[in-house]
């Protein structure tokens, strides 16, 4: 059963590296090696725009759009035959993470302000009162 499996795996990849030029082995390595400076790059963006530091997100934002797009842009560059959906649902991969940070920003920056304003249930404060 095992075999089976390995070897249909194996015939996939041949086929697809004959096929359309893409090596989905190198596609696996670029995606692993790039994910530890996306995840980081998300922490230091969300950071940054929490600190309201601009430098940092000058920095984080495009670090983290090459770790995001890496194993895309090789499918594009040296993939050939491709069919046209692959296109179609690289776009959607690329459009969907950036929502997400764009969301996950805005969320934490949300959460800050509201650290910031205090606790909702909390009764007013009379006048001259710390």
């Amino acid at each position: 059963m095992v075999q089976t499996v390995i070897t249909w795996v194996k015939g996939l990849i041949e086929a697809s590296r004959a096929s359309y030029g893409v090596d989905p082995i190198i596609f696996f390595i670029i995606s692993t090696v790039a994910s530890p400076l996306f995840y980081y790059s998300i922490y230091r963006l969300v950071r940054a725009v929490v600190k309201k530091n601009v430098r940092d997100l000058m920095l984080w934002g495009p670090l983290f759009g090459i770790a995001f797009i890496a194993p895309y842009v090789y499918v594009l560059f040296f993939g050939h035959n491709l069919p046209w959906w692959v296109y179609v649902v690289i776009g959607l991969l690329v459009a969907q993470g950036a929502y997400s940070v764009v969301r996950k920003i805005q969320g934490k920056k949300k959460a800050e302000a509201a650290a910031e304003a205090g606790p909702a249930d909390a009764p007013p404060r009379p006048p001259g009162q710390p």
